[in-house]
């Protein structure tokens, strides 16, 4: 099973979520396949895309929020999986891809450093863990038809959820990202001012106006 085809299967149900991605090989191929404002790059910052996520979550509890995660990743904070388990968002998916590698720094990549692999390799089962952490729900899928049935039921249901999809350690076809860091910081920042359940206008968004109302609890405040 191959990253790029899982993402391109739940694509387009991600209109209308905020969807935080980790660095390196899946905010790629995800930017790749069409990038809109509701989707938010974490560059720099390996193992927080949960802890972004879960904030987004707590804080617009009636928008869908969709963490894409790696195995790498995920290692380097398994306290992030213990803090969502304890919070319980309901509205939040954590989807990460096992490729058994640190793929982005070069291990499994074509001439790369094929020892280069994280403990899942050996045998570390990390949707155990998230259901060891409090995960009301947690499985691993390794066929795409599967992948792409538990994520649908997931993104439509009202549970905290991790799916760990086995992938293939492929290199995306390219890492060029034609979106500057602060224009996708501030660019997702304005669709989360914007109310769910409003695909249309995520595509791409605009600055908000005094006269518009939002739903950032800190600039409610300031509004009243």
């Amino acid at each position: 099973m191959k990253r790029i085809d899982c993402l391109k299967a739940i694509y387009p149900e991600l209109e209308d979520c905020a969807v935080v991605t980790i660095m390196g090989a899946v905010a790629a191929e995800l930017y790749s396949l069409g990038h809109r404002a509701n989707f938010f790059y974490l560059e720099h910052a390996m193992g927080l895309a949960s802890s972004i996520g879960l904030g987004i979550a707590l804080a617009q509890p009636e928008r869908r929020v969709l963490v894409i995660d790696g195995d790498g990743s995920v290692l380097m904070n398994l306290g992030g999986l213990t803090t969502l388990a304890r919070s319980r968002p309901k509205n939040l998916v954590h989807v990460i891809f096992d490729n058994e590698t640190l793929l982005s720094v070069g291990g499994g990549a074509p001439g790369g450093y094929r020892w280069f692999t994280t403990a899942t390799a050996a045998g570390t089962d990390l949707a155990g863990i998230a259901r060891a952490a409090g995960f009301p729900r947690a499985e691993t899928v390794r066929e795409l038809e599967n992948f792409q049935a538990v994520a649908a039921d997931a993104l439509a249901g009202d549970e905290l959820t991790c799916i760990v999809a086995k992938v293939e350690a492929e290199m995306p076809t390219s890492f060029l990202m034609d979106l500057h860091l602060l224009e996708n910081r501030f660019e997702f920042a304005r669709a989360m001012q914007q109310p769910p359940r409003r695909s249309g206008d995520l595509r791409r968004a605009t600055r908000i106006t005094r006269d518009q109302s939002t739903t950032i609890p800190a600039l409610k405040s300031r509004e009243e």
